[in-house]
């Protein structure tokens, strides 16, 4: 179809971390009907994992325009633009409190955007929680088949609505299926920011990796980091792998590496994890893919998602020469599409989208399972978090809420919020260890 013929589609994405804004936007662009081009308004929720220039440049994701905002900011915002559709990639609580502060800036309106939500990656805690916190948009994607039976078994079991439950695949998938061997062979070890988070556990994974690439030098052994020291991601990382590393001498074939996952995965012959989304896209690509037991199958860890696939050993086990062979039923459950099914994966979320748009009548207001009625313990607080009140309207003393900010206020809001951001980043780490001692 020729460009001029395409409709575009106005998409807002609000994001709180890097890994969810790499999240909201490719799931922007593959739900984006396939005749139509799109034009993506970003918004970043400020607070502690709001993400960097550099974090976001890592990101790779584009947009038409960006702009960190408040909770009541944005709410202000999307009472006077225009939006077909809206991405919700927040944490649970800040879904649910835009879904409620939403509800009432668009009130008698019928024109509103569809609302879309999700997860960035595996559910594997808090299922119920962080689902009926998501619940009141239009669309709550679930990256496999296995999350869209859980997700639906959920609300219906506390008599909601389940509709809104559309099986998809993770965004961010991609690249080319691996072929053989590099030279030199590499080993990436992708590193989560919290996952395991004492210092004797990554300590140990850590000496192991490195003891990995002295028993066999001729590979190329590099550790993959989401963040340089004093950033912030969707987790906090209180004892960074840079920092600890510097008491070590490890060999010359061992490095750390930044970049996008995507580029990483290009030269790896063997994927190692403890239980990071990263082995997912690795199994898509079907490069060979180590859940590590080292630190036993535990539910705190998360590796305990990956019982059946086939991919769980141990750092032994990987000295002594072994790949994994990945059990294909498990992957095929997962949303990974090694199978080429990838294609089609978005066409279920996208077809639901169009329907929305062409209801007749436009679309009814948001009506989340949390109220003041139905969770009057828990609601308040989740809201109050964000400056609203139980009715989602701001609560008095709210930043800014009854006007644009001016050029004086923006100045001393940037030197406050990298105050903040100091304390909560480099300050408030120490004092918790000073705590443990």
């Amino acid at each position: 179809m020729p460009a001029s013929a395409k409709k575009t589609r106005r998409v807002a994405v609000l994001a709180d971390s890097d890994t969810r804004w790499k999240w909201g936007a490719l799931t922007a662009n593959r739900i984006a009907p396939e005749d139509s081009d799109i034009r993506l308004d970003g918004y970043l929720l400020r607070g502690r994992a709001t993400p960097t220039a550099r974090q976001l440049q890592e990101v790779g994701v584009h947009a038409d325009s960006l702009n960190e905002v408040t909770a009541v900011e944005f709410l202000r915002t999307m009472a006077k633009e225009q939006y077909d559709v809206l991405v919700l990639a927040l944490v649970g609580g800040g879904v649910q409190a835009m879904l409620h502060g939403l509800k009432r800036v668009w009130e008698g309106r019928s024109d509103r955007p569809v609302v879309v939500t999700g997860y960035v990656g595996v559910v594997y805690e808090k299922l119920a929680d962080g689902l009926l916190l998501r619940h009141g948009a239009d669309l709550v994607l679930a990256n496999s088949r296995q999350d869209a039976e859980r997700f639906r078994a959920v609300y219906e079991g506390v008599g909601a609505d389940a509709s809104s439950v559309t099986e998809v695949a993770l965004p961010f998938l991609g690249g080319e299926p691996y072929t053989g061997e590099h030279d030199p062979y590499t080993v990436v070890f992708a590193a989560q920011p919290s996952v395991p988070d004492s210092r004797k556990d990554r300590t140990y994974l850590l000496n192991r990796l490195i003891q990995h690439a002295r028993k066999r030098p001729e590979r190329e052994v590099l550790l993959k980091l989401r963040s340089k020291p004093g950033e912030h991601t969707t987790h906090i990382e209180e004892l960074p792998y840079q920092k600890l590393v510097q008491r070590l001498e490890p060999p010359a074939n061992f490095k750390l590496v930044y970049g996008n996952m995507g580029e990483v995965l290009d030269r790896t012959d063997l994927m190692v994890t403890i239980s990071s989304t990263a082995a997912l896209e690795s199994l898509h690509r079907r490069i060979p893919t180590v859940v590590l037991t080292d630190l036993g199958v535990r539910e705190v860890l998360g590796n305990h998602h990956f019982v059946g696939s086939g991919c769980l050993a141990s750092w032994d086990q990987l000295d002594e020469g072994h790949r994994p062979t990945p059990d294909e039923e498990w992957v095929s459950r997962q949303g990974v599409c090694a199978d080429g099914s990838y294609a089609t994966a978005f066409d279920p979320a996208r077809e639901r989208i169009a329907k929305l748009l062409g209801r007749p009548g436009g679309l009814p207001a948001l009506t989340p399972y949390y109220t003041p009625a139905t969770a009057p313990g828990y609601l308040p607080g989740i809201l109050a978090r964000h400056h609203l009140g139980p009715d989602g309207s701001p609560l008095p003393g709210a930043p800014a809420h009854d006007r644009e900010p001016g050029p004086v206020r923006q100045i001393v809001r940037r030197a406050a919020r990298g105050a903040y951001r100091h304390g909560v980043q480099r300050v408030a780490p120490v004092i918790r260890r000073m705590g443990e001692l």
